[in-house]
């Protein structure tokens, strides 16, 4: 019970959020911030990229990108935009979503869970130690987990409803990065020692092996920050895509997403996140960040190093930044 209230009080805090904002944002400004941000961060080294996929630590590291998009279907870029990477942990709030649609929001809180686990996102004692082993959509067991939860027993059927889920969201068709799709199958076998424990405490829901392939593949779907910027617009627009016009989520399973995502967007520097910047958030190992502000804009950035938690610093940093200038902050507009 005590996680669903606190999920429940962080979609109340976001709902109050949207309500209470009613500024407009002038376009010149948006860009005059966007490249301020840039011009800030581009020269920071700190960090490095993430080694344990092969394919990813040959990124460039010199990459960096930053996109606005906002409810109302403007977009600002800046940055080496039309660089492509992998979505990796991304992936997962879309996921999760599509589970919430098909399965709806308690099928999830009572066959995954959605407390933070406060370790690592490949851990495998957050499993140990949770006694009802509920882990979370958001870290590598509970995204894997939630996988083998959405409908369809064959890898085709499941696959597709995936890959057509995110094209709707980023209103284009994407497509696998088959190069890491593959240092990552050559190199998940940690993952699948993560499945079978699950599977062995009855918390994966179908086939190990095929769940842990389209997982991966998900991982390894090509995305520019412009794409994570127009997905996580479709969070800051209530569900509704604001280019397409098409309603692909509803309003409460959208709060429950940014709800999740405000508490184990970062992993383990989740809190220090919303201490620090107040937007519910998603990073992932391939340097990308998507954050958003209920009923205003989504933003994402992308460099590919990391801090050791597995977040980007230079994404961090600007988005950081970004909000502060906006005054986007998801806690401070209560009254």
């Amino acid at each position: 019970m005590k996680t669903w209230i606190s999920s429940a009080f962080l979609s109340f805090i976001i709902l109050c959020s949207t309500a209470c904002l009613a500024r407009p944002y002038d376009p010149q400004k948006v860009e005059q911030v966007l490249n301020t941000a840039h011009a800030l961060y581009k020269d920071t080294n700190a960090g490095a990229n993430a080694d344990y996929i092969p394919a990813l630590a040959k990124v460039d590291s010199s990459l960096f990108a930053i996109a606005i998009v906002t409810a109302d279907g403007q977009v600002f870029t800046q940055g080496d935009i039309d660089a492509t990477f992998s979505i990796q942990s991304i992936s997962k709030v879309f996921t999760l979503a599509l589970a919430m649609e098909q399965q709806g929001s308690e099928a999830i809180v009572d066959k995954i869970g959605v407390n933070a686990t406060g370790l690592p996102f490949n851990s495998v004692a957050a499993i140990e130690l949770n006694q009802d082993r509920s882990v979370n959509p958001l870290v590598n067991a509970g995204a894997m987990a939630t996988v083998s939860l959405l409908e369809g027993d064959k890898t085709q059927q499941k696959w597709q409803s995936i890959a057509t889920w995110y094209d709707q969201f980023a209103g284009r068709e994407l497509a696998v990065m088959n190069e890491v799709y593959q240092s990552e199958s050559a190199t998940n076998g940690h993952n699948l020692a993560i499945a079978e424990l699950l599977k062995s405490y009855d918390r994966f829901y179908g086939d190990v092996d095929m769940n842990l392939d389209i997982y991966t593949r998900q991982c390894s779907v090509g995305v520019t920050t412009k794409d994570l910027a127009m997905m996580a617009s479709v969070l800051a627009n209530g569900g509704t895509h604001p280019v397409t016009g098409e309603a692909l989520m509803t309003a409460e399973n959208v709060q429950r997403v940014l709800a999740v995502m405000a508490t184990a967007g970062l992993y383990e520097t989740s809190g220090d996140w919303a201490f620090q910047v107040g937007l519910p958030a998603k990073s992932g190992v391939g340097g990308g960040i998507i954050a958003v502000m209920p009923g205003k804009f989504a933003i994402a950035a992308f460099s590919p190093k990391l801090d050791e938690a597995g977040n980007s610093v230079r994404a961090q940093r600007a988005i950081d930044y970004i909000a502060d200038k906006a005054n986007a902050n998801v806690f401070s507009h209560l009254d």
